[in-house]
């Protein structure tokens, strides 16, 4: 007989998977812009992945709701898994479930969403690309440990916080900060203030709507529900800045490809995946996991683009699967005799 403890080790080990995977298909984004949209400018490419993406997942929601009520079951029945399930989340005893309360959450994540595009472009824009990306990569985990930590009265603990450490520091090797050659990349030679806050302006947006989505989750939500609505009305907001952009690019069939693979892979499935693992996990353990998304792009950066294979990268990839290890890596329970 499987004891509870085993049980819900391995229902934590298969959200871990979920959530590396999600941050795999995050990976491939500058890869599919290289590719097929390398004229089109971040701001322009980063609006149309909202856009597309969140239509898409918005339709896959609603489609599943629509079957699911031709199939008489209710809300609350698809909502709440069974309690002896392996992947039920736990149950907060006596939480009313206001409708109130779940929207001004979907609006609330929807904002983070929108909000992280032209924060994260203002800080690549001010400081260069190594510097922006340092910033906001290795700040959202941190930022959505402090944001879950003062929700939710919890905090993430000293594993979490070496892990996210040692993760955050192979983004910083990986990003070429500390190379000499790259360490003035921004436009001036220097770090500006709107840089920085910028780019801890995309990792508090990524905090925000990645600690709403749990708290969704939380409610009973199921995962294509809780993305299909934040990411929505995402796209309802961030619709009006694609339109102000150049979309020449977008005639094109690359541009046409490129937005087809991030909209389908680096946001519906993606984000399904990431939701489906955020049932189980921290917002602030998932923030870290998906420090892999800079490990895959480097990857199909020296596979796929020919880029350069540098000792640096190498110690980047290394210090970021060690923090990786680090999180998810537990000591087996002793067997009872």
């Amino acid at each position: 007989m499987t004891s509870p403890g085993r049980s819900l080790n391995t229902g934590t080990r298969a959200a871990t998977l979920l959530v590396v995977a999600a941050a795999v298909c995050f990976g491939t984004t500058g890869t599919a812009q290289a590719l097929g949209a390398a004229d089109a400018s971040a701001l322009s490419l980063g609006a149309a992945r909202i856009v597309f993406g969140g239509a898409l997942l918005a339709l896959i929601a609603l489609a599943i709701a629509a079957r699911t009520r031709r199939g008489g079951v209710t809300g609350t029945e698809l909502c709440a898994p069974s309690d002896d399930s392996p992947s039920a989340p736990p149950r907060a005893p006596g939480r009313r479930r206001s409708p109130a309360a779940a929207l001004a959450l979907v609006i609330v994540g929807a904002i983070g969403v929108a909000a992280y595009q032209p924060t994260f472009f203002t800080g690549t824009h001010e400081n260069g690309v190594a510097v922006g990306t340092l910033v906001a990569l290795g700040s959202a985990p941190v930022l959505t440990g402090l944001l879950e930590w003062g929700v939710r009265r919890k905090a993430p603990g000293l594993r979490w916080a070496l892990a996210t450490a040692v993760a955050a520091a192979g983004v910083a090797v990986l990003s070429g900060i500390l190379s000499p050659a790259q360490s003035g990349s921004g436009a001036s030679g220097t770090v500006t203030v709107v840089g920085l806050l910028g780019s801890l302006g995309a990792g508090a947006s990524y905090a925000v709507y990645a600690l709403s989505s749990k708290l969704l989750l939380d409610r009973g939500w199921p995962p294509t529900a809780a993305m299909g609505a934040t990411f929505g009305a995402a796209a309802v907001i961030m619709a009006p800045v694609l339109l102000t952009t150049d979309l020449g690019w977008l005639a094109r069939p690359g541009g046409l490809a490129s937005t087809a693979w991030l909209a389908i892979v680096t946001v519906a499935l993606a984000y399904t995946l990431f939701a489906r693992g955020l049932r189980r996990l921290p917002a602030s353990r998932a923030a870290t996991l998906t420090l892999v998304e800079p490990l895959t792009a480097t990857v199909l950066g020296v596979l796929l683009l020919h880029e350069q294979f540098t000792a640096s990268i190498v110690v980047g990839l290394l210090l970021l699967v060690a923090g990786i290890l680090i999180l998810t890596i537990t000591r087996r329970p002793q067997r009872r005799i």
